[in-house]
């Protein structure tokens, strides 16, 4: 089962987030703000994480641009899930490996797609690269 940590000071967002991924068969974690991602990470290790940018403490943008330098090897991706789509937020955005960008207002069922897509992309990923070291 994939373990995604949801990183959002919005309640609200975290409850439907997480019930419609739970629905999904997901794992689900939560924490309010970057910090609290940047300590989750410190013991837990996700499939994928998805951020606001907005949020008190430490940004998704700050959040974003800490994993990429202290974790340059990460297998998990980044989903950025945000209102805030203007270009400078989709240029530093572009610039980490593993991260996409998606604009809120999102449907769940499309966000529900995209991981599930995800996931099955790097299932079959990783099928091909066994195959191909044996």
């Amino acid at each position: 089962m994939k373990r995604i940590l949801i990183v959002d000071d919005e309640p609200h967002v975290i409850r439907v987030v997480r019930l419609a991924l739970e629905r999904n068969g997901y794992l689900v974690d939560a924490a309010a703000n970057g910090k609290q991602a940047l300590e989750y990470l410190e013991e837990q290790h996700p499939d994928l994480i998805i951020t606001d940018i907005d949020m008190p403490q430490m940004n998704g943008k700050d959040l974003c641009m800490e994993i990429n330098s202290s974790l340059p090897d990460r297998t998990f991706h980044i989903f950025v899930l945000t209102a805030r789509a203007e270009l400078e937020h989709r240029k530093w955005a572009s610039a980490i490996p593993n991260l996409d960008f998606m604009e809120k207002p999102v449907s769940i069922r499309r966000l529900v797609s995209r991981l599930d897509t995800y996931f099955a992309d790097v299932q079959l990923s990783d099928k091909q690269e066994c195959q191909t070291a044996s």
